[in-house]
């Protein structure tokens, strides 16, 4: 099993001195990010979603097999809350298909208070090209049922384990792939994962996926730069489980100790 590992976004100031060199320009922290992970979650597409030149232009510039992972538009999950999804839909894939190969799956975050519907989900997921990896991170308990399974299994889409968010979802695998969310970890400095809490997930990964699947898992934890050592030690434990991790920063690179 491949381990795709990286940080919910990388253009963080608080970084500057920590993981990026103070001699570095913001314009040059996707690359330096790209020489050292091999993945990153696109959050600020959450916010607003980049032009298509924008997509092409980070296509051109982040090295061969590197992958981007897009947040879907608060358009299409908070503000339409899945309905009528086809036009939100076709507009994200139709900027965000410019990164070409380096694209990644598509991450649908839904709002807390909205409950189960299952036929939006269905409807929403059958938007997506087929060939497009759709995750789904349900934060409200009402999505945990067998409706929602059955969804996420027919259409191949993966529910968002997470830890350190609203909710805590079960342990299920629906698609032949996984994707992991870190938000917040219970060590130091504050929102930092300890070393015991990475080492269960990565064990609880290599339980879950076959050596021929892929699992994405992003940090999103930025605190203190907590995000970019934690990666590291996901890395490590993750070979230690028997998985195959990406590329992360070395121990120089890293925030914190």
């Amino acid at each position: 099993m491949t381990v795709l590992i990286g940080t919910s976004g990388w253009h963080y100031q608080h970084w500057k001195g920590l993981f990026y060199p103070r001699r570095l320009t913001t314009a040059t922290w996707l690359g330096y990010y790209a020489e050292r992970f091999a993945t990153v979650e696109l959050n600020n597409a959450f916010y607003r979603l980049p032009e298509a030149t924008t997509f092409a232009g980070w296509a051109e510039a982040l090295p061969d097999g590197f992958v981007v992972t897009v947040k879907a538009s608060r358009y299409l999950t908070h503000i339409r809350r899945l309905k009528d999804p086809e036009d939100p839909v076709r507009l994200l894939m139709d900027r965000a298909s410019h990164l070409g190969a380096k694209l990644g799956p598509v991450l649908l975050q839904l709002p807390p208070n909205l409950r189960v519907d299952a036929g939006r989900l269905d409807r929403t997921l059958r938007a997506f090209p087929r060939s497009v990896r759709v995750a789904v991170e349900a934060r409200h308990d009402s999505w945990f049922g067998t409706d929602t399974r059955q969804v996420l299994e027919r259409r191949d889409a993966a529910l968002c384990l997470s830890d350190g968010g609203p909710v805590r979802p079960p342990y299920w695998r629906t698609a032949g792939w996984g994707y992991v969310r870190f938000h917040r970890g219970r060590g130091r400095p504050e929102s930092c994962y300890g070393r015991s809490a990475i080492a269960t997930w990565a064990e609880r990964l290599a339980a879950m996926w076959s050596d021929s699947d892929d699992v994405y898992a992003y940090f999103n934890n930025d605190a203190h730069g907590c995000a970019v050592r934690d990666a590291r030690r996901f890395a490590t434990a993750a070979t230690r489980a028997g998985l195959t991790a990406t590329r992360v920063p070395g121990p120089r690179d890293t925030p914190v100790k």
